[in-house]
């Protein structure tokens, strides 16, 4: 499969893209935390950051298929304001909460310590596509040998494996993780790999406004989807070109 990466700021190219072009849409843009992305796209006012956030919402919905949807990453500070702003234009489906299996180290005292992030998923309409089957958790065999009785034998559900649930556990890309880029905020390709297969079919598009480290075009060209990428740090757009010729056997650099 092939993807598209441009290194440009999605905003500013919007409106190349053709309105129903696409599928799915993956957004993990920033935070408004004051990360450092070799800019000042977080480093915001929360106003403004509210304000750009409704931008580019607005800008991407008219691009979503009438059978497509959209994942947003954002965190618990702005997620009340995002998707009930995202509502208007939207239909939500779920609120997804990512557990980063951090572990217990100290941290704050003032308040419970935050170790989650927020993801809406919401649907262009209600026709909207989604393959459970190739997102089902396969029951172990214990649980599979609890449920010899008769009302459970040859039950499709028992044999291929159970919804997954709204709480995503999966471990943070901690510093010496094997699929870590040189990225600060990188999502684990297992969550991306999730929403690709559930939510677009295959040789469908999908689109990543925010590319970061790439990790929405590995998934998708592991799992016969087309990505259509912006990202607006050419460093990072070197980093993603890397990352995909590792796909096809070239060496990593620097090593």
């Amino acid at each position: 499969m092939n993807y598209t990466l441009c290194n440009d700021d999605f905003l500013a190219q919007a409106d190349r893209l053709a309105d129903r072009s696409v599928d799915l849409v993956v957004a993990d843009p920033p935070y408004c935390l004051g990360k450092d992305y070799g800019n000042d796209s977080d480093l915001m006012a929360p106003d403004e950051f509210l304000e750009w956030s409704k931008a580019w919402i607005t800008a991407v919905a008219p691009k979503i298929k009438d059978t497509g949807s959209i994942y947003v990453f954002t965190t618990w500070r702005f997620s009340p304001e995002i998707f009930s702003f995202m509502k208007t234009r939207l239909t939500m489906v779920n609120e997804i909460i990512w557990d980063r299996k951090v572990p217990s180290m100290g941290g704050t005292t003032r308040r419970f310590s935050s170790v989650h992030d927020t993801i809406g998923f919401f649907a262009k309409s209600k026709n909207y596509f989604f393959d459970l089957d190739a997102v089902r958790i396969p029951y172990d065999r214990e649980t599979k040998k609890a449920r010899t009785r008769s009302i459970f034998v040859g039950k499709k559900w028992l044999e291929i494996g159970y919804n997954p649930k709204d709480v995503w556990s999966v471990s943070r890309l901690h510093r010496l993780h094997h699929e870590r880029e040189n990225h600060p905020t990188q999502k684990p390709l297992a969550i991306i790999e999730r929403m690709v297969k559930s939510s677009c079919p295959e040789m469908g598009v999908v689109l990543d406004p925010f590319a970061g480290s790439g990790t929405t075009i590995e998934a998708c060209l592991k799992h016969n989807r087309q990505c259509i990428a912006f990202e607006i740090n050419p460093d990072y757009c070197s980093l993603i070109r890397e990352r995909i010729g590792r796909l096809n056997g070239q060496p990593k650099l620097g090593l």
